[in-house]
C-alpha cells in the first residue's frame, strides 16, 4: 500500500447564479483538488495548503484526511468515458494503492510517511460531488457501488508525500468495513441490530454516533 497522489486545493466559485438549471447554479467548494510534490505537514486539521468551504459539513479532526483509491479512476473512465478523470477529481487529499473501502475498516490506524492516521468513517456522497462532475444521481450511483472515500483522523502530525508505504499499524474492527459502515449508515432504519453495533465502536466519529444513536 502507497500514496500514488498527494492533493490539496482552496476553495473556489463555479456556475451561474441564477441557472433555472440545478446542477449549474452557482456553489462555492474546495472539492477540486491539485497534486503536490514534495513532502507535505498533516495536522490535527488536515493538510497544510488544503481548505474547506463549508465548515458546518466538511472539514474538522474527524475529517482531517480523506483518502481514495486509485483502482476506482479506471471504473469511472471506462463507465464515464472520461479518460481525463485524474487522482485528486474525487476531492481526496491521498490518493491510494493496494486499498479499498472492501479492505479498510473502522478504526485502523495506518502509519502514512511520518504521519500517524486512523480511519473515522465512510465520506458520505453529496450533492456537491455530482455538481463537480456534471453527473445528476451520482449519489445514488456511489452509494450503490461503495466508492465512496473514507475520513481519517490525525493521531501523530507529520509528512506525507507521493511514494510514501502506508502500513496498517493496528486493526480494531475487522468486521466493519468502510463499505459495510457505510451501507448500514444509509440503511440503519431497516438495520437496526447493525446500526446499534456501528454506534458503539468508539472509533467511529462522534457525529455518526450521534446520528445513529438518534435514528
Amino acid at each position: 500500500m502507497h500514496i500514488v497522489s498527494v492533493q490539496v486545493g482552496a476553495p473556489r466559485t463555479v456556475g451561474t447564479a441564477q441557472a433555472a438549471n440545478s446542477m449549474e447554479r452557482a456553489f462555492t467548494s474546495a472539492i477540486w483538488k491539485s497534486p503536490v510534490e514534495g513532502p507535505v505537514r498533516v495536522g490535527e486539521l488536515g493538510l497544510r495548503g488544503d481548505a474547506v468551504a463549508n465548515t458546518r459539513v466538511h472539514g474538522g479532526p474527524e475529517q482531517a484526511v480523506l483518502m481514495y483509491a486509485d483502482a476506482h479512476y479506471p471504473l469511472w473512465r471506462t463507465e464515464w468515458k472520461r479518460p481525463e478523470l485524474a487522482a485528486g477529481d474525487f476531492g481526496e487529499n491521498l490518493t491510494v494503492s493496494g486499498m479499498t473501502e472492501d479492505t479498510v475498516c473502522l478504526g485502523d490506524v495506518l502509519e502514512v510517511g511520518r504521519a500517524l492516521l486512523q480511519v473515522s468513517r465512510p465520506r458520505e456522497p453529496c450533492a456537491t460531488l455530482a455538481r463537480r462532475h456534471q453527473v445528476r444521481g451520482l449519489v445514488a450511483v456511489v452509494r450503490a457501488n461503495g466508492r465512496s472515500g473514507w475520513y481519517l483522523r490525525v493521531l501523530r502530525e507529520g509528512e506525507v508525500e507521493r511514494g510514501d508505504t502506508i502500513a496498517l499499524t493496528e486493526r480494531l474492527h475487522p468486521d466493519w468495513t468502510v463499505r459495510r459502515a457505510g451501507q448500514v449508515m444509509h440503511d440503519r432504519r431497516d438495520r437496526e441490530a447493525e446500526a446499534v453495533e456501528l454506534a458503539a465502536l468508539t472509533a467511529l466519529s462522534p457525529g455518526w454516533r450521534k446520528r445513529l444513536a438518534t435514528g
